[in-house]
């Protein structure tokens, strides 16, 4: 029998609530986390709303040393990582620790960290040669993205592979996709797997600025992230992260592991278009769908909920409905569809495990996530986006979707242990 990667264990740090269960919380309560910037004075910059997680780094239990040397995205992923581990139960000590795979996933990297040091390196800008004898001591590990991946893997004393994976805002399901394959072809037997951002800062704000990218809705924060809203005017930047325990699927059922799903198909596709525009016909989004569903040798009626990108640009929600429609032909217009970045927002490349760990929260309790702030819906986005109040819903396959600059286009699909979709398989590739 093929090898088969499952999800047995999840960890998140995300807005409004650190913690898997505050997580699924908020999400099943249907309430949002974005406010007002808090972390710098958000004051200069056109969109001056956020989605911040509330985080305590002592709190949740980093030494000194770690959050002295960690930049905020690095200790997002490690705190995920641990919950991860504790709720897997897996004994990774008694593993052998070349047969452990570390795959995260960061858009943005450091940020924070290397803004904070540019800051005081420059004397506030005023210096263009910069005097590196004022930066901390671990500044090159701010410059390294893979740093990120080390941190974890340092964390659960993993020896196998260890990578950094950024492909924008399709990271954090590029990083799953990849440590899954891992599993599959025999390099690992358990990954700690998921993605972390922390862009929140001048820089990153002043970026999307200058795009027009991110909401001007100062006024109401709470609302202002809209997907397929008729009246949405762009996405709420986050920080957050979410990391999932995947094991071979026959070693975590010998060892009675409670398995969240199974990831029975991934494919990735690029528009090669532009780097920040999409086709409105979404081709290259439903190229993805219809290769992930090869693979798990489903067929398109399987699908029985989408977590969609669903950013708040209408660029962005009319391109991804037009690819569920061209992938999924006339069921697309039956299943439930939501985007969960009406409540927490756009972490960039952490949303996509963030959306994988929902994903898994939601096939293992039977409900599907709303889409918070949903009034009155585009009429070019006339599928059953579920708005507002979370849904009970029977599935087994659930597809998760991202889409990043760059033509960058991730398709997932899970499926429910012990359902004949699981037991399907995944085809070639």
């Amino acid at each position: 029998m093929s090898r088969r990667a499952v999800i047995t264990g999840v960890g998140a740090v995300v807005p409004g609530g650190v913690g898997r269960e505050a997580f699924w919380q908020l999400l099943s309560e249907g309430r949002t986390a974005t406010r007002r910037i808090s972390l710098f004075d958000p004051a200069p910059f056109r969109s001056q709303v956020a989605a911040e997680v509330d985080f305590d780094p002592v709190a949740a239990g980093l030494g000194a040393q770690q959050i002295r040397r960690m930049d905020r995205a690095a200790q997002f992923a490690v705190v995920s990582a641990r919950e991860a581990v504790e709720d897997s139960g897996i004994d990774l000590a008694a593993l052998p620790p070349e047969r452990i795979t570390v795959s995260i996933g960061s858009a943005v990297g450091c940020t924070m960290g290397l803004e904070e040091e540019y800051v005081v390196l420059s004397d506030r800008g005023r210096k263009w040669l910069v005097d590196h004898e004022y930066g901390v001591p671990h500044l090159y590990g701010y410059m390294v993205p893979s740093t990120l991946a080390a941190e974890v893997a340092w964390e659960v004393g993993a020896e196998g592979p260890v990578a950094l994976v950024s492909t924008g805002c399709t990271s954090g399901l590029d990083s799953i996709a990849h440590a899954a394959q891992l599993i599959e072809e025999g390099s690992a037997d358990v990954a700690l797997a998921g993605a972390t951002d922390a862009p929140l800062s001048p820089i990153t704000s002043a970026c999307f600025d200058a795009i027009k990218a991110t909401t001007p809705n100062n006024s109401d924060p709470e609302h202002a992230s809209r997907p397929f809203d008729r009246d949405r005017d762009g996405f709420v930047l986050a920080e957050g992260s979410a990391v999932l325990v995947l094991e071979e699927r026959e070693a975590a059922e010998a060892r009675g592991a409670r398995i969240y799903g199974e990831i029975v198909g991934f494919a990735g596709r690029s528009n090669g278009y532009h780097m920040t525009g999409l086709k409105p016909d979404g081709r290259e989004m439903a190229e993805a769908i219809r290769v992930s569903l090869d693979q798990a040798r489903l067929d398109p009626t399987a699908v029985g909920y989408i977590n969609a990108h669903g950013s708040g640009t209408k660029q962005n929600d009319r391109h991804e409905t037009a690819a569920f429609k061209r992938s999924l032909g006339s069921h697309a217009y039956d299943i439930p569809v939501s985007s969960i970045k009406s409540m927490v927002g756009h972490s960039l490349g952490a949303i996509g495990s963030i959306e994988v760990a929902a994903c898994a929260l939601a096939l293992q309790r039977q409900v599907v996530p709303p889409t918070a702030n949903l009034h009155n819906s585009d009429p070019q986005c006339d599928l059953d986006y579920v708005p507002r109040t979370a849904r009970d819903h029977a599935m087994d396959v659930i597809l998760s979707v991202g889409s990043g600059f760059g033509g960058f286009q991730t398709a997932m699909l899970l499926a429910r242990p012990g359902t004949a979709a699981a037991a399907a398989g995944r085809g070639g590739s």
